[in-house]
């Protein structure tokens, strides 16, 4: 038996997280680089994915489980698995899978464990890490423990006024989803710094986190696109919540750096009525 397997402390799961991401990281670049192509969608003809989508899960899900048998899996791209530990992994083996198959230098491997029910707004978040492969960027954080990038310490920016916050978004893949998004970004846009649409929620936590975003906000996440990032968010010390001051779900995300976090979320809750 490990200490892996022994020790649920957060500075111990951190640890397993990042061993995990970072090589499903590295097998996913190297895929990457031989060539790619879309192997399914899902939702709609426009959300692809790809075998390296899957390769990549079935990778870090058969790590987890040789480290740690008796924890429960949620991810993207296979069916949950349940466990008995009352730790759960969340996993998202691409995020930002159009970026990926463009070669776009924005996606990324995200990994979080946390205890309690797989529901944002209920469980635990213990560790989480969220790699870049492209840039070789690894953003981690665990409970109480900070944040870091590649073993540095980072912090959202001070001191932003709402007129000067560059602010992130991102859309679903439905067409009305999208027609409503856009209109509340209209409302949005003339009233910041400017809009910017990365194209993996992740990474966008990960950059509010280290102060090359000021905000990020988008409606139709699921856990596995935020469970890492929200955290190494907050403890980066940025502001993450959801709709009318609860806690972020799929309705809404939002997180930004604390002096503007109040500003933008009425903000956005202004443009979503008028949507």
């Amino acid at each position: 038996m490990t200490a892996h397997e022994t020790s649920a402390s957060p500075a111990a799961l951190l640890d397993l997280a990042r061993d995990i991401a970072e090589r499903a990281a590295g097998v996913a670049l190297e895929a990457r680089r031989k060539g790619i192509s879309i192997a399914a969608t899902k939702s709609t003809p426009t959300d692809v994915v790809t075998a390296v989508d899957r390769d990549t899960e079935t990778l870090i899900r058969s790590l987890i489980l040789d480290a740690r048998p008796d924890d429960g899996i949620l991810g993207e791209e296979e069916d949950t698995h349940v466990g008995t530990s009352g730790i759960d992994w969340v996993v998202d083996p691409i995020d930002g899978t159009v970026n990926l198959l463009y070669g776009i230098p924005a996606w990324s491997v995200s990994v979080a464990v946390v205890q309690g029910p797989p529901d944002p707004a209920h469980w635990r978040a213990l560790a989480g890490v969220v790699v870049n492969p492209v840039s070789g960027e690894v953003y981690e954080a665990s409970a109480g423990g900070g944040a870091r990038r590649n073993g540095v310490a980072i912090h959202p920016n001070p001191d932003v006024a709402l007129s000067r916050a560059l602010v992130a978004t991102g859309f679903g893949y439905a067409a009305e989803q999208r027609q409503r998004q856009a209109r509340a970004l209209l409302h949005l846009l003339p009233r910041v710094r400017d809009i910017r649409r990365i194209g993996s929620a992740a990474l966008d936590l990960c950059w509010v986190a280290s102060g090359r975003l000021d905000a990020f906000y988008e409606s139709g996440l699921n856990p596995w696109d935020h469970a890492a990032g929200a955290l190494i968010a907050r403890e980066a010390g940025a502001i993450v919540g959801g709709a009318g001051g609860g806690p972020e779900s799929s309705e809404l995300l939002i997180a930004a750096a604390a002096s503007v976090y109040d500003d933008l979320a009425a903000l956005i809750a202004e443009a979503q009525a008028g949507a």
